[in-house]
């Protein structure tokens, strides 16, 4: 009976993982090597972890109080229709891949056109869903990968970029929705980093943006009927600078967009289109403004400012160029911003330490916030999860480094075991949101979670995020060096007790510790992560591998290649004697699944032990819920044996 319990308690909390008799078995799209037979008790323990439910904001309806969000009920993110705050989410597309994005059309919200890809593959395709019948219609050719849709003002086409031409080179199309052949190139570019930012009120010009890399981008003007284009920002030349969100002004005169010119940080910035003369919008703050929105009738700009990682929400007047009061939200991180067309709702996705991402709206007139969806927890009660603690250490070069460090609750006590989880990139950030499984570890194993920003990292200025480039990559590992050292002169913290993990470049500094300093960790667990520079940049996808190599360098460089094959896992694999877990997707188009597999195979060769789990159905990460679930099981089996043994 009990055994019956327990099975049945399992199928309840998690539908999508299958339980033969005492143990999980993996689903017909899952490879698991070396990985022993995972118990059914540790689903049972662990299953509430994996049912928490975030939901992202996604588009206004024109004309009514209501919105489109992406949030998951089954096993992928899809698109839902919510009337009011707090109402029901009415499901409206059923794939089993995810949905990346939706958008209603502009001025009656007949349709909303949405983005999905296949298998993780990230080769995008655009649909336009209709309402009045339920169709979904293919806007793209199928083949080629499609991003960043823009409704005209009018309603009557798509902007976007494609790889359609060459594979690699992300060109200007424009489509009418309701005529899917009438698909046509608007501008030819070289490069896989443009794409469109807005369009004019009249229809008859884009906002390009051109990304080179983190650190270098420029805003283009185009005129759609003659193609003729024209470049708006400046090419220095000697220090790159980043250029981004550029939005029309109301009255077409000027654009808003945010830059690092003559500065540290992404300031908000006003574009005169007659004068050329940029003025700062936002010169007192210090900090990266990020996800910029215009309302419609132009008056107010809505933005969000990464304040040492936390979101901070600010409104612009901009006929007086001031900040104008807004109601202070929770402590998290916001993403999503929009405004509704009556000009004083603006929405948004927030999440918080306690809280996985839900959809707010804040009313400016009357400073009203309203939660419009609440997201399941699992039936856990988050209130209580561990909040963030802001740490610093002084690294090899004495330039301080931060993490946050989330401490498991009192009941666990002596010196804790700590799990370090470096985030990707490299030009990302740690933030103080939702940690989802993650809680697991803390509250339930009382393991100790920290999340450094190590040098390379956004959010702390451009000459923070370059300290990693070319021939400085290894100052990123010493970080981590550094930060085992700060952990032995804490009392509450057990320096013998060490697990390294990450994803994508996460995971590649994941194995740069594991093969760098080996002696100083338990176990490591590797999510996409590249083991060798060099191979992947020759083989990550083509519209990809010039941003990359800014960053990392250029393999096809002799100089450069040697660094790159001195410094990778791949070949100083030997060094590794301590456990290793390493995850991928078949379809990645990113980190391909063999820069996971020649690691895999080296480390084998030492005799060390290695768990390997390949996802055929997913891309650069695990999407679907089913493979999210084993891919967490497999991870705890895998702390409990090699970490807190």
């Amino acid at each position: 009976m009990k055994r019956c319990c327990r099975l049945l308690a399992v199928m309840l909390f998690s539908t999508l993982v299958f339980a033969q008799g005492d143990y999980i078995v993996p689903n017909e799209n899952l490879v698991v090597e070396g990985v022993p037979r995972i118990p059914a008790a540790i689903a049972e323990a662990a299953a509430r972890y994996n049912d928490f439910r975030a939901a992202q904001f996604s588009s206004w309806h024109p004309t009514r109080r209501e919105m489109l969000i992406e949030t998951r009920f089954a096993d992928t993110f899809q698109v839902h229709e919510v009337k009011f705050p707090g109402g029901a989410r009415t499901q409206l597309t059923f794939f089993p891949d995810r949905i990346a994005g939706a958008i209603y059309q502009p001025v009656n919200g007949e349709s909303f056109v949405f983005a999905k890809d296949v298998g993780g593959g990230e080769f995008f395709q655009l649909y336009r869903y209709d309402f009045a019948s339920g169709d979904i219609t293919l806007l793209t050719d199928g083949k080629s990968r499609n991003t960043r849709p823009h409704w005209s003002y009018q309603g009557d086409r798509i902007a976007y970029g494609s790889t359609k031409r060459t594979g690699n080179d992300v060109d200007i199309w424009v489509v009418n929705p309701n005529d899917s052949g009438s698909a046509h190139l608007v501008a030819q570019d070289e490069g896989g980093g443009w794409g469109v930012s807005d369009w004019s009120a009249d229809g008859k010009q884009l906002l390009l943006g051109d990304s080179i890399s983190a650190a270098e981008s420029y805003v283009w003007l185009l005129d759609i009927a003659s193609g003729k284009r024209e470049l708006l920002t400046p090419k220095s030349g000697a220090e790159t600078v980043v250029y981004e969100n550029a939005r029309f002004s109301k009255d077409g005169k000027g654009v808003y967009l945010t830059s690092d010119q003559d500065s540290e940080f992404e300031r908000l910035l006003y574009l005169d289109l007659t004068s050329h003369k940029f003025t700062v919008l936002t010169p007192a703050l210090n900090w990266d403004v990020e996800d910029t929105a215009l309302s419609k009738d132009g008056r107010w700009l809505a933005f969000a400012a990464n304040e040492d990682g936390i979101s901070v929400l600010h409104v612009l007047d901009t006929k007086s160029n001031k900040e104008v009061p807004v109601p202070k939200l929770p402590v998290g991180v916001i993403s999503g911003i929009d405004w509704r067309n009556n000009s004083r709702e603006v929405a948004f996705s927030l999440g918080t330490a306690s809280q996985n991402y839900d959809v707010y709206s804040v009313d400016l007139a009357s400073g009203k916030v309203e939660r419009w969806t609440e997201s399941e927890s699992g039936g856990l009660n988050t209130s209580g999860f561990s909040q963030p603690q802001l740490i610093h250490w002084k690294s090899w070069d004495e330039r301080s480094i931060s993490a946050f460090l989330y401490k498991p609750p009192a009941k666990f006590t002596g010196k804790r075991p700590v799990i370090i989880d470096i985030h990707g990139g490299p030009e990302g950030q740690e933030r103080p949101d939702f940690r989802g499984r993650d809680n697991y570890f803390i509250n339930e194993m009382g393991i100790a979670m920290i999340y450094p920003n190590v040098r390379g990292s956004t959010g702390y200025g451009k000459t923070f995020q370059k300290l990693d480039n070319g021939f400085l990559r290894e100052g990123s590992y010493k970080d981590i060096d550094s930060l085992l050292d700060w952990i032995q002169t804490q009392p509450d913290l057990d320096p013998q007790k060490i697990m390294i993990t990450g994803g994508s470049y996460g995971g590649f500094m994941t194995l740069a510790v594991a093969t760098n300093y080996n002696d100083r960790i338990c176990c490591s667990v590797d999510v996409v992560g590249p083991s060798n520079l060099v191979t992947f940049l020759e083989h990550t996808s083509g519209y990809r591998q010039d941003l990359r190599r800014v960053e990392y360098g250029d393999e096809r460089d002799p100089k450069m290649r040697e660094f790159l094959e001195s410094i990778a896992p791949a070949n100083k694999a030997k060094n590794i004697t301590k456990p290793l877990f390493v995850i991928a997707g078949q379809n990645d188009p990113r980190v391909p699944a063999s820069e996971s597999q020649q690691m895999v195979q080296v480390v084998r060769e030492n005799g060390t032990p290695v768990w390997w789990l390949l996802a055929k159905d997913e891309g650069h990460g695990f999407a679907k819920k089913k493979n999210r679930d084993f891919q967490f099981y497999a991870t705890v089996m895998f702390v409990k044996e090699y970490l807190l043994k």
